[in-house]
């Protein structure tokens, strides 16, 4: 009977994006959605901002990460790719957590789109004030 490889879960989040990423040990490899990352971010800027908790780290080819990303925008997805990352790595190895902490990576971006109040035409524009 073979040994199970150990793979880490982890859960991102940013906005209205939520990336469930897989880690485990291996070359660099990095899948979103069944995808290479290069098909999915095109821009080479969102790669380098979504891999930057590996790089920090000095653990970009270390790892093979696999993720399921939903909801949001491509930025919204790349920020929760990035956060689900770096808190895999956290789990993985808990004496990285200070410098992921300090960079800010372990901290969820909450700022969601606020909701349309009743009787207004957005969720903080008023309709015009008419004193007559």
């Amino acid at each position: 009977m073979a040994v199970a490889e150990s793979i880490i879960l982890a859960v991102g989040r940013r906005k209205a994006a939520v990336a469930r990423v897989r880690m485990r040990r291996g070359t660099g490899r990095i899948t979103v959605n069944r995808q290479d990352v290069t098909e999915y971010f095109p821009s080479e800027t969102v790669r380098r901002y979504l891999t930057q908790p590996l790089m920090i780290t000095g653990s970009t080819d270390a790892y093979d990460v696999s993720a399921t990303l939903r909801g949001g925008g491509p930025m919204g997805q790349a920020g929760a790719l990035r956060h689900g990352i770096a808190r895999a790595l956290e789990k993985a190895n808990g004496e990285l957590r200070a410098v992921l902490k300090e960079s800010g990576m372990l901290t969820r971006d909450a700022r969601v789109k606020e909701r349309k109040k009743p009787g207004q035409p957005g969720a903080r524009k008023r309709f015009q004030f008419s004193k007559r």
